[in-house]
């Protein structure tokens, strides 16, 4: 009877009840018994519950300071969107976060949006800031399904910035506003000190009619639905960043930017399965991926391969270090159609100027909710997130 005694071993216990017995080794064998059928831990899935957890969680600005992050359309600008603006105005029609809303007025349905341009510089390639607050302006009303109509124009001038600038900028408001077929209505100017501005920022706000009773926006997305872009991607951030002439870097690009409601009105008048657009500017066709996937609660799966990007622009763009996904459009949008209609939405692209590069990305999945992955052209697959950071300012 030693197992009674103080310090003994029981004989059912020996062996592993006391140090230097074997216990260590046969709890590790007893533990494999017992967990020998239990599944390996997806170590994918784990990263993906986190995010998922990370994005449910309540937004806020940690920083004190408003940083030129927030205004680069990733993820710092929609956690500021969220956490200070949404909350301060919500209600119904903010709500969406579309490009514009929808609003109805003495029985008419109308999209109202407005937008401001800071780019720098205020001329470059392809184009300068005054065509660029026009086409900015009617591409969010028309990838709203709105016919654009008027306009609004508030320039901020700082002291001493060029007549001949400003007359030039007009000029190329009136010739882009000509070719929307939209009227400049109503305006507003102010000046600030010298120094107290970059030359000239231009504000404005667009009114269009709803004259389609097709519901569009991204919570619309379902799983099985194509994801089309309409054409190479990238031009317009790329050429603003050699523009500067910071970098001693020569390529042949120019900004893209140019007004869609043409191609928007096709493209409805053919599909009657579209589901949402939006069109490509700050943080990319990867912002919209996820705005996608966030809204409608779907995955999105998109293919490397299949994204247009012109060779010139890809060169550049890794000269920058930066991935064509999260440089700004200016005159590209992205559509999601009903999966049965993606051969058709391509046709009616691709009938217009500006659609004749559309290209099937991707399609909507059931999962994992809220996250883009992208299939590499090595074969592997990774995630896409928002853009970080601010690798691209000033650059609409």
């Amino acid at each position: 009877m030693t197992g009674n005694r103080p310090g003994g071993v029981d004989e059912d216990t020996a062996g592993r009840g006391t140090p230097g017995a074997g216990w260590v080794e046969q709890a590790l064998r007893e533990h494999d018994e017992h967990h020998e059928h239990d599944p390996v831990p997806d170590r994918e899935q784990q990263v993906l519950d986190r995010i998922d957890r990370a994005r449910r969680r309540r937004p806020r600005v940690r920083e004190e300071r408003i940083t030129m992050s927030h205004g680069a359309g990733g993820k710092a600008t929609a956690t500021l969107i969220e956490a200070i603006f949404l909350e301060a105005f919500r209600n119904p029609l903010l709500e969406p976060l579309e490009d514009a809303a929808s609003l109805t007025v003495g029985g008419a349905r109308v999209a109202l949006t407005t937008d401001s341009y800071v780019v720098s510089p205020l001329f470059f390639p392809g184009g300068d800031i005054g065509e660029l607050a026009i086409n900015g302006t009617v591409n969010d009303l028309a990838v709203s399904g709105a016919t654009p109509l008027y306009l609004s124009a508030g320039f901020i001038l700082e002291e001493g910035f060029p007549v001949a600038d400003l007359t030039r900028i007009a000029e190329s408001m009136r010739v882009a506003a000509a070719a929307a077929g939209i009227q400049v209505v109503t305006g507003d100017t102010k000046v600030v000190q010298r120094g107290k501005a970059d030359g000239c920022y231009i504000n404005t706000a667009g009114v269009g009619v709803l004259d389609r009773d097709v519901p569009l926006g991204v919570a619309h997305a379902q799983p099985g639905d194509a994801i089309i872009v309409s054409g190479p991607i990238g031009d317009h951030g790329v050429t603003i960043m050699l523009a500067r002439g910071e970098l001693d870097i020569e390529a042949d690009v120019q900004s893209d930017t140019a007004p869609l409601n043409g191609l928007v009105a096709g493209l409805l008048d053919a599909v009657p399965g579209v589901r949402a657009m939006r069109d490509a500017t700050r943080g990319g066709v990867a912002t919209i991926l996820n705005e996608i996937a966030k809204s409608a609660e779907v995955g999105v799966l998109v293919h490397e391969d299949d994204i247009p990007v012109r060779p010139e622009v890809r060169g550049a763009a890794e000269l920058l270090g930066i991935d064509p996904m999260y440089v700004a459009c200016e005159g590209r949008l992205v559509a999601v159609v009903a999966g049965d209609q993606a051969d058709r939405a391509l046709a009616a692209l691709r009938t217009h100027p500006l659609g004749a590069q559309a290209s099937l990305i991707g399609h909507v999945t059931a999962g994992p909710p809220g996250i883009v992955h992208l299939k590499t052209a090595f074969g592997g697959t990774r995630i896409v997130d928002l853009l970080v950071g601010d690798p691209l300012p000033r650059i609409c």
